[in-house]
């Protein structure tokens, strides 16, 4: 998954480049200001890194950058993660950055659009990007567990979310004990109300049926003595409303054949008549089941008295007392849970055993990885102009668990035979610290996960044999990875498997830069420059010649 390719448009000195990038190691140099560090600023932009205006080429509507990788091996973690981010995986992996005026940005992975973050999180995977000041990291002991864990292949995810999950579950047992007491008064004044509330034990609907037939039992006598009056008045011998019906429809029938006028009045006096007997039939059944039940009235009298006083204790209209009571069976059935102090430890217990099992794992691979980091990274000293040098990885258990771990990792050095190694910062120069750095990131990457690393600018302050020790080493990663460095060190450059040099060019009221690939009579040209300047002497030119020579026969091919 080697970057392949990465163009710009609009970025910063940059019109437009396509430039085209193999596997090994491939030096980028130049005349200082020319803008080396451009490729690198764009890819690390391409890659999630924050954009500004700045970006922009002046004159420009926005800048643009393409990055170009070779497509994820099937069922890569790389694949994966496209496939869960909804990104189709294509012949090819594209990520593009677009930066405006002011200096708003868009991204996108396979032409779909993506955020700066996912930029980042797949970049991570991509890419290693190394700066001149890589040896600040050796102070922080992050980066140095961070090192380790690269060196030896350790993945810290699973055991950072049980830590977290761990800590979670702390959490809810401290506050559980913090508030029990309050917890406790409050479910006792929970039970004291649900006990009041429970003894009624209201019922969805039952205030309003209760006062229904409350109405009806209070009014009892009033509702018997007008069904009476209304049935005497229909019903009543010969001088009832019935019987006035009925000889009133028999009177107009008898006539209807001579009046016809009158067939439609009788007819409405049998309806009448019938609806009338039916008032009759209804108020006799009624009169039947009447029953004054003085008894039931007290009942209902007593069973609405408890209603009405919950009701004025819990100031709540009566018919909500159901809902109420519901609330409160629930709030105490979430405190019961909150308060079971037991079932939260167990808990709490059961994620420290996940994490203590996955801390054991990661601390037997760091303990098995610590000696063999240093051994290496001991070797890589001889080279770098500190023989006799040697480099202790040391493992200190914590006092308290974290989440990368239960042991902080920290770098012991000598700087010479004789001495016993002490803390890499007290004993240490600048330059000692940028060749142990190098030395550190060239081997713990040799079994990184990233395909594509890059160096900018990290041989600062050597030359001469450790320059030499150092082009060897960036040719010797190449062998597995593909390692672009910038570099303005000849004898680095020598080493590289392919040359990149930046150059800056005046176009009217403009300076433009511009990145070229040499050949190798462009790189002894280039390498002759390095080493001694412009003019280019035959001397100069005869000593790069001699130093492509000796790159080129190194053992590491691309």
């Amino acid at each position: 998954m080697a970057l392949r390719r990465i163009s710009l448009k609009d970025f910063v000195i940059v019109a437009e480049l396509d430039l085209a990038l193999d596997q090994g190691f491939t030096a980028l140099t130049g005349e200082t200001g020319a803008g080396k560090s451009i490729l690198i600023d764009a890819l690390q932009l391409c890659l999630g890194a924050r954009a500004d205006a700045t970006t922009v080429r002046e004159g420009a509507q926005r800048a643009d950058i393409w990055a170009e990788f070779d497509p994820p091996p099937a069922g890569s973690p790389v694949e994966e993660w496209l496939d869960q981010g909804g990104f189709d995986t294509q012949d090819t992996l594209l990520l593009r950055r677009s930066i405006d005026q002011d200096g708003k940005s868009r991204g996108w992975i396979n032409g779909s659009p993506a955020t700066a973050s996912q930029l980042r999180q797949l970049g991570e995977q991509l890419v290693d990007i190394h700066g001149q000041h890589a040896w600040a990291a050796l102070t922080r002991g992050g980066a140095v567990r961070e090192l380790l864990d690269t060196f030896a292949g350790i993945q810290t995810q699973a055991l950072a979310e049980a830590y977290a999950q761990w800590r979670q579950a702390q959490t809810k047992l401290r506050d559980a004990e913090h508030s029990h007491q309050q917890q406790q008064n409050e479910r006792e004044h929970l039970l004291w109300q649900l006990t009041e509330i429970r003894r009624l034990a209201p019922k969805e609907g039952e205030w309003a049926e209760i006062n229904l037939q409350h109405s009806r039992l209070a009014n009892a006598q009033a509702l018997m003595d007008a069904s009476q009056l209304a049935l005497a008045l229909l019903d009543q011998d010969d001088t009832g409303a019935v019987a006035a019906l009925a000889k009133s429809q028999h009177a107009l029938a008898a006539v209807q054949a001579t009046e016809p006028a009158f067939g439609p009045i009788a007819d409405e006096l049998t309806a009448s008549l019938a609806q009338a007997q039916d008032a009759v039939y209804s108020l006799q059944a009624y009169l039947r089941r009447a029953d004054l039940d003085p008894q039931r009235l007290a009942e209902l009298d007593e069973r609405m008295g408890q209603w009405m006083t919950l009701s004025r204790r819990f100031k709540t209209p009566p018919e909500a007392l159901p809902a109420l009571l519901s609330q409160w069976e629930y709030a105490l059935a979430a405190l019961d849970a909150a308060s079971d102090l037991e079932t939260l430890a167990r808990q709490a217990q059961s994620q420290l055993a996940v994490y203590s099992q996955l801390a054991k794992q990661v601390s037997q691979a760091r303990q098995s990885a610590a000696p063999q980091l240093g051994q290496a990274v001991t070797a890589a000293m001889q080279t770098l102009g500190m023989p006799g040098g040697q480099l202790v990885v040391e493992l200190e258990t914590r006092d308290q668990p974290a989440a990368s771990g239960n042991e902080e990792v920290q770098f012991l050095v000598a700087g010479h035979t004789g001495t016993s190694p002490k803390p890499i910062t007290k004993v240490a120069s600048g330059g000692e610290l940028s060749r142990i750095a190098l030395a550190l990131t060239v081997v713990a990457q040799q079994s990184g996960a990233a395909p594509t690393l890059i160096f900018d600018e990290v041989d600062a302050g050597v030359g001469g044999t450790v320059a030499q020790a150092v082009g060897r080493l960036m040719r010797e990663l190449g062998h597995n990875h593909q390692v672009l460095a910038v570099t303005h060190l000849p004898q680095v450059a020598a080493y590289a498997h392919h040359h990149l040099r930046v150059s800056k060019q005046s176009l009217g009221d403009q300076t433009l830069s511009r990145v070229d690939t040499l050949g190798n009579d462009q790189r002894e040209l280039e390498i002759a420059r390095m080493l001694a300047g412009d003019p280019i002497t035959p001397t100069s030119q005869a000593h790069a010649r001699e130093m492509l020579v000796l790159g080129a026969a190194n053992k590491a091919k691309p």
